[in-house]
């Protein structure tokens, strides 16, 4: 086969080539030779991927098929296959049905076939490499699919927003970010927009010398690399963008003070969620319409109700094309304090909720005094479980279900049966 044939990843470039850093990406190889994860292990220890959690499995296709059973796929598989093309195909049939959406597939296979090559993108599989592969063909292959022309931003920015101050949103923000990171195993930054009293920093017990001010300050000079040098490392996969919360300045922006904030997260970062303080100003607004998806955070009271049916009603008007903004409910159950019914507040709202959390104040009492996330002071609370189906189904990898079915039935029935009594 000539050059003018080979797949655009292995087509031969000039020495003096720049191949573009790989994003803050989740990467699964599964190999079935040896040679193949060498190429990868030793890719993996090059600067351009230094942002990237690589593994390295063997076993090929059906290792992959036997792990994503009860796990979730990464940002990107790469699959080395033999040369039995109807097996191949019946691999993918398998493995299609537990990739989530916006996994891309990679096919390393030594079939050097464009007719392949034209099937399996047919299929929707990203890339097919054919081997021999060197360490710089794997890395332009992964960087192509992030960086070439015509690709999409990798990052999704999901915006939390609170109805009324006080709701918690903050707090849902930043336990959902951190679920994300640990139980689907996808590169996040948690983007604290409170500049003045954020509290990302307290809930995860941090104190960066650094935060978004410092960008949203100095436009002139924000780019990938100052960008991640403000970023403060909260677990394997989660980072942070903290807010100064300091008063020794005034925080007016204009409208677009943090597109290029956000455009430069987009493109590195798969997951991104902004914690937008309760304001109402040009750049909030801007923050909130321009996000990929919307949650607006509540409480079941008269003012709650009034102030999420006004923002819900501005959010899908200004967003006719994009998800309807999401409901969550929290401090749900609070003894003694009358409260409106949730099918009284979603039918008002014109949205169901994704999630409803009790009030629990020693739960978050004790969360927020030690610097911790909800399932790190306990691991059996169905809060957690609420907080990390919220967190699926933000990132699309959980249908939403209906309230009455959640977990939380049997303490909300609890919590109804002692207001009663």
């Amino acid at each position: 086969m000539i050059d003018d044939e080979l797949p655009p990843s292995q087509a031969r470039t000039p020495e003096h080539e720049q191949i573009a850093a790989i994003p803050r990406i989740s990467m699964q190889v599964f190999c079935e030779t040896s040679d193949l994860a060498a190429v990868v292990s030793d890719a993996a220890g090059d600067r351009r991927m230094d942002k990237a959690h690589v593994k390295v499995h063997m076993g090929g296709a059906p290792a992959a098929i036997e792990a994503y059973r009860t796990a979730p796929t990464p940002n990107l598989i790469v699959l080395e296959v033999g040369p039995d093309r109807s097996k191949l195909h019946s691999d993918l049939d398998d493995l299609a049905q537990f990739c989530d959406a916006g996994t891309k597939v990679v096919i390393v296979g030594r079939t050097n076939d464009i007719a392949l090559y034209r099937e399996l993108m047919a299929r929707g599989i990203s890339d097919y490499l054919v081997m021999p592969l060197d360490v710089l063909d794997f890395i332009r292959a992964v960087s192509a699919l992030y960086s070439g022309d015509g690709t999409e931003p990798l990052g999704r920015v999901i915006a939390f927003v609170g109805a009324k101050g006080g709701v918690g949103s903050s707090t849902i923000a930043h336990n959902v970010g951190w679920s994300i990171a640990r139980d689907l195993e996808i590169e996040t930054v948690i983007a604290d927009m409170d500049l003045a009293y954020g509290t990302a920093g307290l809930d995860f017990n941090q104190d960066p010398p650094q935060g978004i001010a410092d960008a949203v300050f100095a436009p002139d000079r924000v780019d990938a690399n100052m960008i991640d040098r403000l970023l403060s490392k909260c677990s394997d996969h989660l980072s942070l963008l903290a807010a100064s919360a300091t008063l020794d300045r005034i925080y007016d922006f204009d409208e677009t003070a943090f597109d290029a904030i956000f455009d430069i997260l987009r493109s590195s970062v798969p997951c991104i969620i902004v914690d937008v303080p309760h304001v109402w100003t040009s750049w909030s607004k801007r923050v909130l319409t321009s996000a990929d998806d919307v949650v607006v955070v509540a409480s079941p009271d008269l003012a709650n109700l009034r102030n999420a049916k006004s923002l819900l009603d501005v959010l899908r008007a200004s967003r006719p094309n994009d998800h309807k903004p999401r409901l969550v409910m929290n401090n749900v159950g609070v003894l003694k304090r009358p409260e409106i019914e949730l099918k009284d507040f979603t039918k008002a709202v014109e949205t169901d909720a994704i999630g409803v959390i009790p009030f629990d104040a020693k739960l978050f009492g004790t969360a927020t005094n030690n610097g911790q996330m909800i399932v790190e002071v306990d691991s059996a609370s169905k809060t957690g479980e609420v907080l990390s189906e919220i967190g699926r189904t933000v990132m699309g990898r959980a249908e939403a279900k209906k309230q009455k079915k959640t977990l939380l039935d049997p303490i909300m029935a609890r919590i109804l049966k002692r207001k009663a009594s």
